[in-house]
């Protein structure tokens, strides 16, 4: 049976705020705007580069694509040679059209890819023609560089930092991805995905790697709220990694969490009353011994409830 959009929705007067398979939203103007039509929409960034140089520098890349998340940070002063790709994605698509099942899908990726060769040295360089031009800045910072990445969606969190080296010769590999699927009859698909692989020598220096994933109650689900999913990452972590090197050290790493999601919930839209999540819920003497007009009045459901229609 075709599922007519108006039919699963219900009101709670309380909170003025309609309910649609146990999802929230505004108000009934929400449907009204996003009726009969279908939307694609697409975002797509990409960047390289190939940087080398002697003296001071200092990097910040960032980017955020639907529920997934990427920060790489990195400063020194000496010798660089790096070579870097960023990719990004976002994809959204509506089929809302009166005369089928709505679906909402929604497809979010970030690539990254670093070489990196740095040596520490103690820089000075003159700037401009003024002051600065015969009393060089002085540049003496030792090698840090930070790079994570966070799926939201499936509350994963990767990390890898390095501070304090003489020396880095690096090799990352990052990609974080989330889809979701939603058909409003309803089935709901998602899959998060997230790998980090690091091979690194880090010459008299700190190494830190860390790996958080959240437990299996608070992942893959739609996310209504972003701040509740990270704080029960912390408290009840599925997954905890917590790394930390001083010295010089090789270390190669490769990193994957997946977590897909499926949930088939269907619905009796020829049913005033949706009793709960439907026949399914109901118990065996209320589906076997209750007359056709407990199906309309909402009396055979378990708790009983008063009709909301």
């Amino acid at each position: 049976m075709t599922a007519t959009p108006w039919s699963d929705w219900s009101t709670d007067s309380g909170k003025n705020v309609n309910t649609f398979a146990g999802t929230t939203v505004l108000q009934k103007d929400y449907l009204l705007n996003h009726a009969n039509q279908v939307i694609d929409k697409n975002v797509s960034f990409s960047f390289e580069q190939t940087v080398q140089g002697n003296g001071y520098y200092m990097t910040y890349k960032y980017a955020k694509m639907g529920n997934s998340e990427f920060k790489d940070y990195a400063h020194g002063s000496g010798s660089l040679d790096n070579e870097a790709i960023l990719t990004s994605y976002d994809a959204t698509h509506q089929y809302h059209l009166w005369n089928a099942d709505w679906n909402d899908a929604n497809i979010s990726c970030i690539q990254y890819k670093e070489t990196t060769h740095a040596v520490y040295a103690p820089t000075k360089i003159a700037i401009g023609t003024g002051y600065y031009a015969v009393n060089p800045l002085n540049y003496d910072s030792l090698i840090k560089e930070k790079t994570w990445v966070k799926n939201r969606l499936a509350g994963t969190s990767m990390q890898n930092e390095v501070e304090y080296a003489h020396k880095l010769d690096k090799d990352l590999s990052v990609v974080v991805k989330d889809f979701t699927n939603f058909t409003y009859d309803p089935l709901f698909k998602s899959n998060a995905i997230t790998q980090m692989k690091i091979k690194e020598d880090v010459g008299e220096g700190k190494i830190h790697i860390g790996v958080l994933q959240a437990n299996s109650d608070s992942t893959s689900r739609i996310p209504n709220s972003l701040v509740s999913m990270a704080v029960t990452a912390w408290k009840k972590p599925a997954v905890e990694i917590d790394e930390d090197y001083f010295g010089t050290y090789h270390v190669e790493k490769n990193m994957t969490l997946a977590v897909p999601y499926s949930k088939n919930q269907p619905l009796y839209d020829w049913l005033p009353c949706s009793c709960n999540a439907g026949w399914n819920d109901m118990v065996i003497h209320d589906q076997r011994y209750h007359s056709a007009k407990g199906f309309f009045d909402c009396t055979s459901c378990m708790p009983p409830a008063t009709c909301k229609n």
